[in-house]
């Protein structure tokens, strides 16, 4: 008999955060591989007898090859067995979920995606900042800091655009994106925020302008995991939350 991945999205680390399906699902799993930015205070709900996996992935680090983790789910789903694999944020937000449903429905493997709150929007809240607000932006756009080939994201075509930008995995390369982004024809005075292990207890938040942005987080030890939000929206953040650099 042939078991089922489910791929479970954790949310940003608050545990609090985690959704009630999430919940009752790990409580159904045998097998659980666990990403490196899952809070482990979510574990308290999966099943006293499941296997517990460390595959951590975070960029700049040694991560476990995505090929291994893919066999891992097909091994262990061939077996039988009810398979949870946990993710921080939303499996299909920078999580490789959709690489991994691509590789369970070629195998033809049963699964299914149980969404998690993205860190984008977590972090973007514990500061005190909507991410949409009709007097301010016409959307939002969440874009990846790097690509997989390590070149540049295209900067010029995102500073064109007339929306929040919320910028995943981008303080390895803070300083090309910010000028990319003034080079382009993004104001300078334009209002940017900083939010590093957004809803935990050690959580750091950072509010700025683009000019200033890369030379603020570098003098604050601002570093991954963060989330990076640019636009007018940033400048919204409530002060009582934020600790603003422009005062410092």
């Amino acid at each position: 008999m042939q078991g089922k991945v489910y791929l479970i999205g954790a949310g940003p680390g608050d545990p609090e955060l985690l959704t009630l399906k999430a919940a009752r699902v790990l409580g159904e799993c045998d097998i659980l591989l666990v990403d490196d930015l899952v809070n482990r205070a979510v574990l308290a709900h999966a099943r006293p007898d499941a296997r517990l996996i460390e595959v951590g992935k975070r960029g700049g680090c040694v991560s476990t090859p995505q090929a291994f983790i893919t066999r891992l789910m097909l091994r262990h789903a061939r077996q039988g067995k009810i398979v949870g694999r946990l993710k921080g944020g939303d499996p299909f937000i920078f999580g490789r979920g959709g690489e991994e449903i691509e590789a369970l429905r070629q195998a033809g493997v049963s699964h299914e995606v149980i969404n998690g709150i993205t860190a984008g929007l977590a972090a973007a809240t514990a500061a005190g900042i909507p991410l949409t607000h009709r007097d301010c932006c016409r959307g939002v756009t969440l874009l990846t800091g790097h690509t997989q080939d390590g070149g540049e994201p295209d900067w010029a075509g995102y500073a064109r655009l007339d929306t929040t930008l919320v910028i995943y995995m981008g303080m390895r390369h803070l300083d090309s994106m910010v000028q990319g982004l003034l080079q382009a024809g993004k104001a300078g005075h334009t209002p940017a925020a900083v939010i590093a292990h957004a809803t935990l207890p050690q959580e750091q938040r950072l509010s700025t302008t683009l000019a200033r942005l890369a030379d603020d987080a570098h003098r604050h030890g601002m570093a991954s995991p963060a989330i990076v939000v640019i636009g007018e929206v940033a400048g919204l953040a409530l002060p009582q939350t934020v600790v603003s650099m422009l005062a410092a």
